[in-house]
């Protein structure tokens, strides 16, 4: 007979943890505890005394303060009597980083994952993994220094099979604004997993925006239900692992996951209007699109500025090609244009080119002409495209927080989104410089893409999405 099982509320909001099997050499559970300021962290390895400054205990029972979680780094096979420590002490969720189990392809590595999930479902204790990175929780200041810092909250929640996908997200979508509720990696997926992650997720007030790296589903019929669910009420984005025969082969030796058709599972995204991406790029652009680009435009229609000829037929290409209308502007339109920008040097169209895109008045004035188009959804400037513009240059240094005074008049005169793409510099002293922009764009509220083509096609998934809402 099955215990009741703690919540994943419960599992989310640890009182104490002990990290079983922490070690010198093995502190990087310890130590995130520890520069996030849990208040309660215990380190059990009966070979030490001490670990990084705190009394290190030689079993989970001579713990004298309550511990819900446990986070286990010790060898597979010591699994199942670590399981029994487990149960006497209380435990209400392990998170088994420990690999070794039915990702390796043997048998004993299966018969060793039956074994703690029978003690598990017998217990009422809930395990994470094992083969996994488990949890980052900025409210609960539960992390690891593989998740880095700082503990910024935000309305994100992120569900992982992959461990280093799981702790790479955050560094990615820190510097462009993004910042996370809850991230959870999940590895074998043997008691939690994407089903109820997602149906938690669905229904936490912290979160607003769903995302998801899936390997393979336990339950193809409830995923198809969950995933309904949730689309309907927030946002959900998915990167699926393993769409070709050598990623479902890796994907089973990583996570032992069986991944399904893709066919099946994009048709199981457009009808439950998810947003599915191809790699972690994309993953992140579109949370930055979804996040950052206040309000989301209302349709296709897309105005592009910048300086420099190339580049602006380059935006021309890559905005249709990806589905977003760049609508011609009129014979009136464009004379009017002319009284904010030069004849010498101009394109008068859309896309746009001038050297009076790069001042404050210039943008200002020419995004709030374009702002009274009603076929136009949203603003599109480009920077990094042309000499002119290139990182490193004093001129440009200068001009950022101008275009930033410019764009943000026009936003709210406009009530229209502005969106940047901000071409990375190939050299050191230009990358200061790009970063440097790109802190204080973000910093402003605008959201930042490092290609036209990366904006293009998170913007077109977005309008997509919108518009099938």
């Amino acid at each position: 007979m099955e215990k009741k099982r703690a919540s994943l509320d419960e599992i989310f909001s640890p009182r104490g943890i002990a990290v079983v099997g922490a070690s010198p050499s093995r502190g990087p559970f310890v130590q995130g505890l520890q520069e996030a300021e849990f208040p309660a962290i215990y380190p059990v390895n009966p070979k030490y005394r001490e670990l990084f400054g705190l009394r290190c205990y030689p079993n989970l029972q001579s713990i004298p303060g309550i511990v819900d979680h446990v986070v286990v780094s010790i060898p597979a096979e010591a699994a199942p009597a670590l399981m029994d420590d487990c149960l006497a002490k209380g435990i209400k969720s392990i998170h088994f980083f420990t690999a070794g189990f039915s990702e390796t392809g043997y048998q004993g590595g299966v018969e060793l994952e039956r074994t703690i999930l029978d003690k598990a479902r017998a217990s009422g204790i809930r395990i994470i993994g094992p083969n996994c990175m488990g949890m980052f929780v900025p409210k609960s200041r539960v992390t690891s220094t593989i998740f880095g810092k700082p503990l910024q909250r935000g309305p994100v929640a992120f569900l992982s099979q992959s461990g280093g996908n799981c702790a790479d997200l955050p560094f990615f979508t820190r510097p462009r604004g993004v910042h996370f509720s809850k991230l959870i990696s999940y590895g074998n997926a043997i008691d939690i997993n994407e089903n109820e992650l997602l149906e938690y997720f669905a229904q936490d007030p912290e979160t607003e925006i769903i995302a998801a790296y899936i390997e393979g589903v336990r339950n193809g019929t409830r995923f198809v239900s969950i995933l309904k669910e949730a689309a309907s009420r927030k946002p959900v984005v998915i990167y699926k692992g393993g769409t070709t025969g050598a990623g479902q082969r890796a994907a089973f030796g990583h996570t032992a996951s069986m991944t399904s058709s893709i066919a099946v599972f994009d048709a199981v995204c457009r009808q439950s209007n998810s947003i599915r991406v191809d790699d972690m790029e994309e993953l992140t652009d579109m949370l930055v699109a979804l996040r950052m680009a206040t309000p989301i435009p209302q349709g296709p229609g897309v105005a592009v500025l910048g300086t420099g000829g190339g580049g602006t037929v380059l935006a021309g290409d890559v905005m249709e090609k990806a589905g977003l209308h760049l609508p011609p502007l009129s014979a009136e339109i464009r004379e009017d244009l002319k009284e904010y920008l030069p004849l010498a040097g101009s394109i008068f169209g859309n896309p746009m080119d001038s050297t009076s895109l790069m001042s404050r008045e210039g943008i200002s004035a020419v995004l709030r002409r374009l702002g009274e188009l009603p076929d136009i959804h949203m603003f599109v400037y480009h920077l990094g495209y042309h000499p002119v513009s290139h990182w490193g240059s004093s001129r440009l240094r200068s001009f950022v927080p101008q275009a930033i005074e410019g764009l943000l008049e026009a936003q709210r005169a406009t009530g229209k989104p502005v969106l940047l793409a901000l071409r990375p510099s190939p050299d050191l002293p230009g990358m200061k410089d790009f970063f440097a922009a790109q802190e204080a764009f973000v910093e402003a509220g605008f959201p930042v893409f490092h290609s036209l083509i990366k904006l293009a096609k998170a913007l077109a998934r977005l309008v997509a999405w919108n518009q099938a809402r």
